[in-house]
């Protein structure tokens, strides 16, 4: 690369991240990490009808927790700021009216009610959505259509209008795209886009450019659903600042539904149980939750692993990457063109995958935060961290430590004792009051001792240790489930281990 690499995520703060939202963030990331650039967090908040209280701190948090945050942002600052497009407005007004005077723009009086009747006067059979573009702009009131002397009238009356680009009619329109390379539009396929509100806040189209421009942005990663708007903001970037100076644009495949038909949406993630959310976001407005990948129980390394993989490889057979691993790797041409289709029990392998790679240590706060939430009490970290080795290749999702280790830190609240009760007889039942004394008088208490004694003890009893071995895990944990149970035994001690055999043999004594 000739130049500082300079890249940058810039979304609205409207509502929670999306899963593509938060994949463009990756792809940048990983790009610019790669060249040793800066990657930039802009806010572009002119649309102040859509703005959404705590849209903002989501998306800056989202960002923490997934380990990419940003060189400069409205929080950290930076040469180019300010970084909120909402603190640039001034800014905007005078590169409008610049394409406007070059006769590349122009001014539109248009009142609401005036565009809804141009759509209802020029609708025909070959023409069902009629646009404000170059067949329709001289039909209507603007700058082209009117005098220069109206024009200036209107303007001096402070008539309410917006800047609209004056996009040429039936030419060709074309930019490389580091993904699809060459890309082509017929500049006719285009209405004339709005630049500059009425209340003076750009749009999209503009402000994008501007500051693109302002903060020397030099890469940019994006949805392809912006493809239809490339050819605008390519014009512009012709008209206010050169095409040498625009950034190289990759447009991102979408991630599409299960099924592969469609954009993967909110919709479908409450349809088919699993989150599209990076994180928790609740609307202010309507009080709607939405759970997110963080709650449901997903590491950050396997939230962005599996992120990576929508849409990129590296041509080996290598699926598990960590973050450094990514950034060494990633390279454009390796993205697809098409779209990549969501699999949530993949999301889940790569969760499953990163618990069993991570060690207890790393593990040991997402651990103990959802102990806390079951009001788990952990008195000893050292012992968490052995339970966390012994039970972690049983977990999919963080909350499945609650049910593979809590027993190791409290009593079972219930036993399942219908799974012991049909088969259940003296024989038994003495065998274990037998273990009792035996687990009493013992003096070493480890998993391989423990074992040992209690197949002699099966054996001595003529029973096959399988048959009791059921019943005596039944005891210590609650149900069928969990590790090596003379491991569950030996972290739980010898006080509790007896005292929850005897508790079992209560119960089942009663259902005798």
């Amino acid at each position: 690369m000739d130049k500082n690499i300079r890249t940058r995520f810039a979304p609205s703060p409207t509502g929670g991240l999306h899963l593509g939202g938060v994949r463009t963030v990756l792809f940048n990331y990983l790009f610019t990490k790669q060249n040793n650039g800066k990657f930039i967090l802009r806010i572009e908040d002119t649309d102040q009808t859509r703005f959404v209280e705590g849209a903002e701190q989501y998306i800056y948090e989202t960002l923490k927790w997934c380990g990419m945050e940003p060189d400069e942002s409205p929080l950290i600052g930076g040469e180019y700021g300010p970084y909120r497009q909402s603190e640039r407005k001034a800014d905007y007004r005078q590169y409008g009216e610049q394409l406007v005077e070059k006769g590349y723009a122009y001014y539109a009086f248009d009142t609401p009610e005036e565009l809804e009747q141009m759509r209802i006067t020029f609708k025909t059979d070959t023409n069902p959505s009629p646009r404000y573009d170059a067949t329709l702009r001289l039909q209507m009131r603007n700058s082209l259509s009117l005098s220069k002397a109206e024009t200036a009238s209107l303007l001096a009356k402070n008539t309410p209008h917006v800047i609209r680009v004056k996009m040429p009619f039936n030419e060709m329109i074309q930019f490389e795209d580091m993904i699809r390379g060459v890309v082509h539009f017929n500049s006719s396929e285009v209405d004339d886009k709005v630049l500059l509100k009425a209340d003076g806040m750009p749009t999209y189209h503009l402000a994008v450019v501007v500051d693109d421009y302002l903060m020397k942005i030099t890469q940019s990663f994006r949805g392809e659903e912006w493809l239809p708007s490339a050819p605008v903001h390519v014009l512009i970037w012709k008209h206010l600042f050169g095409l040498e100076n625009m950034p190289q644009w990759a447009h991102l495949p979408l991630i599409l539904k299960p099924d592969g038909k469609g954009k993967l949406s909110k919709r479908d993630g409450e349809r088919l149980g699993f989150p599209v959310f990076a994180m928790n976001w609740t609307d202010p407005r309507t009080n709607e939750a939405t759970q997110g990948f963080r709650e449901r129980g997903f590491l950050p390394e396997a939230f962005v692993n599996m992120l990576a993989m929508l849409g990129w490889n590296d041509g080996s057979e290598q699926e598990v990457f960590s973050m450094e691993e990514l950034i060494e790797k990633f390279s454009v041409e390796r993205i697809h063109k098409g779209g990549a289709k969501f699999n949530y029990e993949k999301a889940l392998w790569f969760n499953h995958e990163w618990i069993k790679k991570l060690s207890a240590e790393k593990l040991l706060p997402h651990v103990k935060k959802v102990f806390s939430e079951k009001n788990i009490a952990i008195k000893d970290e050292g012992h968490l961290l052995k339970v966390i080795d012994l039970v972690k290749e049983r977990c999919t999702l963080l909350p499945d430590f609650v049910e593979q280790a809590s027993f190791f830190f409290r009593t079972p609240e219930t036993i399942d004792i219908a799974a012991i009760e049909p088969k259940w007889d003296e024989h038994k039942n003495t065998f274990f009051i037998e273990l009792i004394r035996s687990y009493e008088l013992a003096t070493s208490f480890d998993a391989e001792t423990l074992e040992h004694s209690f197949k002699e003890m099966a054996a001595a009893s003529q029973l096959k240790p399988g048959v009791v071995m059921l019943p005596f895990r039944i005891m210590l944990v609650g149900g069928k489930f969990g590790p090596h149970v003379f491991d569950i035994a030996a972290n739980i001690g010898k006080e509790e281990t007896i005292k929850r055999i005897k508790n079992a043999l209560g119960l089942l004594s009663k259902e005798k």
